[in-house]
């Protein structure tokens, strides 16, 4: 990280988790209550939606049709929003055969519409990264706050980092600057350092960015850069991994996605042999659940389905942490004569972070064969 971000005299620069202890437990659960992640709270439903998520968005700003994603200022931060994500996993194989699956990711979520000097940021960030083997799933968080330079994004150069993980842009000048990457974490026994090159465009979800979640009618900002080609090592318990593979990047952001009674979501991300891709979410409530999903052929074109176009069906569930959960799934989008079967690389996947949740590769066979990732929270 470079330094200059970072004001504080020597002294003060203690670890994020020296920061985090010495925190007042009553701001702890404030913030917690506040982080948008990708996350599932132990408990299955608030009265505002999943993590609640679908409490009012008053004071913040809202996504609205019509509007238009513009690059690449949206390849940074909106702190009038209230929650916001980068969001990249990757498929990998190994030089020993061995397939592999990392998860990089940082969240920022605003106690207050934008930003502040110093310590009067209302921004708070925090970071998650994960190596699943077909073994072990490692795990590692991290937390800061906006304004001292401990976490940020910017949009161009891009960069994106907590403490010393990042997400560095290495694009000749004149290209997106999400079209290579460099990316980096470590964690109690693991860590990646690796290099994407994007070989297709960035993709808009939903209706040209504005995505849908719920028959309400709330909504995110959400595209998608789901082209990578990747490099790079990995280590595991000291050993040192050569890997290549496939990236997946999601851009998100809003203040009040969910409705009030979805209870959590299960998310896929499909890249196929044949080079084309979907996305699809299913939103859980009550009855039997929004669905939305964007069909991307191999040179990029997004295709949006109508809500209820795919259909995702469990098929064999796991005891993960305490509670079950599907690891094996159909999934079936009729339009495009999909219809496949999911399975997780390994069934421990689950994200023993603040807020836990599963997330892991998957393979995918049945009518369309490849690889994927796969989360699931509320569970």
């Amino acid at each position: 990280m470079n330094a200059s971000r970072f004001p504080l005299p020597a002294a003060l620069r203690v670890p994020v988790a020296h920061l985090w202890r010495a925190v007042a437990p009553d701001f702890r659960h404030r913030l917690l209550a506040c982080l948008l992640a990708a996350c599932a709270l132990a408990t299955p439903a608030l009265p505002q939606g999943f993590a609640g998520l679908g409490a009012t968005a008053e004071g913040f700003a809202v996504p609205r049709r019509g509007e238009e994603l513009q690059f690449p200022r949206d390849h940074g931060p909106h702190p009038d929003y209230r929650i916001e994500w980068w969001y990249l996993t990757s498929v990998l194989t190994g030089e020993d055969g061995r397939e592999y699956g990392i998860q990089w990711t940082l969240f920022r979520s605003a106690l207050a519409p934008g930003e502040g000097e110093g310590w009067q940021s209302p921004q708070l960030w925090l970071g998650h990264a994960a190596l699943t083997t077909p073994e072990r799933h490692f795990v590692a968080e991290r937390f800061g706050r906006g304004g001292i330079g401990q976490a940020g994004v910017t949009a161009s150069p891009f960069e994106a980092w907590i403490d010393d993980w990042h997400m560095t842009g290495t694009a000749a000048p004149g290209a997106d600057p999400l079209s290579a990457v460099d990316l980096a974490a470590s964690g109690a026994d693991f860590g990646y350092a690796l290099r994407l090159t994007a070989e297709g465009p960035l993709v808009p979800q939903g209706e040209s960015g504005y995505s849908v979640k719920s028959a309400a009618g709330q909504a995110s900002w959400y595209y998608s850069q789901p082209f990578y080609e990747v490099t790079g090592s990995i280590e595991v318990e000291g050993q040192a991994v050569e890997v290549t593979g496939r990236a997946w990047l999601d851009r998100e952001w809003s203040s009040q996605p969910l409705a009030a009674d979805q209870t959590g979501w299960d998310w896929f991300s499909l890249m196929f042999r044949d080079g084309a891709r979907l996305m699809g979410f299913r939103l859980r409530d009550g009855g039997e659940g929004y669905t939305s999903a964007t069909w991307i052929s191999a040179d990029g074109r997004p295709e949006p389905m109508p809500p209820g176009a795919l259909r995702v069906t469990p098929l064999r569930e796991a005891q993960v942490a305490g509670r079950g959960v599907p690891v094996d799934w159909r999934v079936e989008l009729p339009a495009k004569r999909l219809d496949v079967q999911v399975e997780a690389l390994n069934d421990a996947a689950w994200m023993a972070t603040s807020v836990p949740y599963w997330e892991g590769p998957i393979t995918i066979s049945g009518s369309h064969e490849g690889r994927g990732y796969l989360e699931m929270t509320g569970y």
